[in-house]
């Protein structure tokens, strides 16, 4: 049985949402999103387009309704990002590693927003060394 981990990468459409103005554009996620089929829409305020394709600088400007957003902003940006991951309705979030303060997590426990945190999303996304990241999470229990 998978766990809600697995379960978050059967949408099919994501919000992948960065600060490029801050830290690097979470590229490995959006591009493992691509390579499995699923539609991501690149939302970051600092930048115009990620690897040819658009960007939108809120999740207002999505052309579509997400089913599920991914969220690797700096860590002090998190907790307003969350804000406005509920505020678009969206009901699955993850939050990537050491970017998830506890105002984060209490807000969108608050604001219904089931969110998983605690690893890095790459690692269900991409092989290589990202795959021994997943043995020992699945060796740990965390996966």
């Amino acid at each position: 049985m998978p766990s809600n981990y697995e379960t978050l990468w059967t949408h099919q459409r994501y919000a992948v949402i960065g600060d490029s103005r801050n830290a690097t554009f979470p590229r490995l996620t959006y591009n493992g999103l691509k390579a499995h089929g699923k539609t991501p829409y690149a939302v970051d305020p600092g930048a115009a387009q990620i690897d040819g394709d658009p960007v939108y600088p809120d999740l207002t400007a999505l052309p579509e309704p997400v089913e599920a957003a991914v969220l690797e902003v700096p860590k002090t940006e998190t907790a307003a990002w969350v804000g406005r991951v509920a505020d678009a309705g969206i009901k699955h979030l993850w939050i990537h590693q050491q970017r998830d303060p506890p105002e984060a997590l209490d807000l969108a426990k608050q604001r219904g927003v089931d969110v998983l945190n605690g690893t890095c999303a790459v690692m269900y996304l991409q092989g290589g060394y990202h795959s021994i990241h997943k043995w020992i999470n699945k060796l740990i229990g965390k996966y």
